[in-house]
């Protein structure tokens, strides 16, 4: 009697035929022989990842201004024109002329004690707005108004309150030789008044 043939996929396999349905060895899914070059990356996977800065280049998000080096904590807004900040600081002028004008309005007619009493009310306003809301917040009302912000040069941040009143002290050399110091900021590279440069501040745009 004949041995009969077992079906093909039973007993022993020659290692040199190909195996089951036609697969043979080092195809897709199985490690690579040894001296064959490794499997490209399979598909969606690059070799670097999209986005990923390259040596040399920049950050995004770190816009160089006014001369500085890219960095955390640099100014990042436009520097405010000139008649913006005149605009800002006539607001702010009013919001302290009206009460002491109430006030001598009230002395003629009333009594003087009004005067005194509506020119503290004065007083308190404009310390409040220059002093703690711009020390705090980087605007004063009328900063707020015409969309302008005062910053520190260095790190982009609200000033404080006490480096704002001894900004605003040194605006009193803005006002030497025919206010010159406040007219600075036409001509000046960072528009600068000269208590800016004093203090190192920028007032720029939002």
């Amino acid at each position: 009697m004949s041995t009969p043939t077992p079906p093909p996929g039973y007993g022993p396999q020659d290692p040199n035929q190909p195996g089951q349905y036609g697969q043979q060895p080092g195809q897709y899914g199985q490690p690579p022989q040894y001296g064959q070059p490794p499997q490209a990356p399979q598909y969606g996977q690059p070799p670097a990842q999209y986005g990923q800065p390259q040596y040399g280049q920049q950050q995004p998000g770190y816009p160089q201004q006014y001369g500085q080096q890219p960095g955390y904590g640099a100014p990042t807004g436009a520097l405010a024109d000139w008649p913006l900040r005149v605009g800002g600081s006539i607001i702010d002028s009013l919001l302290v002329a009206v009460p002491y004008f109430i006030g001598l309005a009230l002395a003629r007619s009333v009594s003087s004690i009004f005067l005194v009493l509506f020119g503290l009310i004065a007083i308190g306003v404009g310390i409040w707005n220059v002093v703690i809301k711009q020390g705090n917040e980087g605007q004063t009302v009328g900063k707020s108004v015409v969309k302008i912000k005062l910053v520190d040069a260095a790190t982009g941040q609200p000033v404080g309150p006490a480096k704002a009143f001894v900004r605003q002290l040194t605006h009193i050399l803005d006002g030497l030789v025919c206010y010159v110091g406040y007219l600075w900021p036409l001509w000046d590279e960072k528009k600068q008044t000269f208590a800016d440069k004093i203090n190192n501040t920028l007032v720029v745009k939002l």
